[in-house]
């Protein structure tokens, strides 16, 4: 496809790609759309970056439009207040995801917007506790944690369940990357009880805090002795 397809004829592919029974497995899973997302993301990666129309895909409010377009903006033109308005549009828990993953965070307002959205309810709220998980990971120098985990303690039980999903997260990323706070955070996940019941596929993680926490520490563990072996093996045989 070239830079001057139109937002018409995208749609009509997309249209083309709709699989009813994907979109009624989807609908079962709060997502309005039936497009596979292999084939978005290869459909994606012909149209390559067009930022006028990401935007008139956004605007026209189609799930399977919205995730196109998170795919191919230019997350650096816009600016905060044209991403926080953009925020309160979504309703479908996939969009918000792949907007926070592929326009927010490698843009240059994830900072200012985590802070506008982390006290906001329901899909805003979720938004603003991704982007404070992933700080929590990679820049946490800037945050008090001790405060973060009192936040956590206080308000998870009685969070509505999409914001509650990613505050969980945060609780988490806490306990697996801080060992200084590892034992109070799993505290409070055995206290609160959060997802204890959530059933995880087999193979997957569950989401409850303290097993989450103790299964990616054991893991990093293992791997980190198995590297550890390997050099010393490499060492005897040079």
């Amino acid at each position: 496809m070239t830079d001057n397809v139109s937002v018409d004829d995208v749609m009509s592919e997309l249209a083309s790609l709709e699989q009813p029974a994907l979109r009624e497995a989807n609908e079962r899973r709060g997502d309005d759309h039936g497009v596979n997302l292999t084939q978005l993301r290869a459909l994606a990666k012909r149209l390559k970056k067009q930022h006028a129309l990401s935007l008139q895909l956004w605007e026209t409010g189609d799930t399977a439009a919205r995730l196109l377009a998170t795919l191919i903006c230019r997350p650096k033109s816009f600016s905060p207040d044209e991403l926080d308005a953009m925020v309160r549009e979504i309703r479908s828990l996939k969009v918000l995801e792949w907007f926070v993953v592929n326009v927010v965070k490698p843009g240059h307002h994830a900072d200012e917007l985590r802070q506008r959205w982390v006290d906001a309810d329901d899909l805003i709220g979720r938004a603003g506790w991704t982007l404070l998980s992933d700080k929590v990971v990679k820049e946490p120098d800037d945050l008090d944690l001790d405060a973060l985990l009192g936040q956590i303690e206080q308000e998870l039980k009685e969070t509505p369940e999409r914001k509650q999903w990613a505050m969980n997260t945060c609780l988490a990323q806490i306990g697996i990357h801080h060992p200084e706070h590892r034992a109070r955070a799993i505290g409070i996940g055995e206290r609160l009880e959060v997802l204890i019941d959530y059933p995880a596929s087999p193979g997957c993680t569950p989401p409850y805090a303290p097993v989450w926490i103790a299964t990616m520490v054991q893991r990093h563990d293992e791997s980190r002795s198995g590297a550890a072996a390997s050099r010393r093996v490499g060492s005897s045989t040079s």
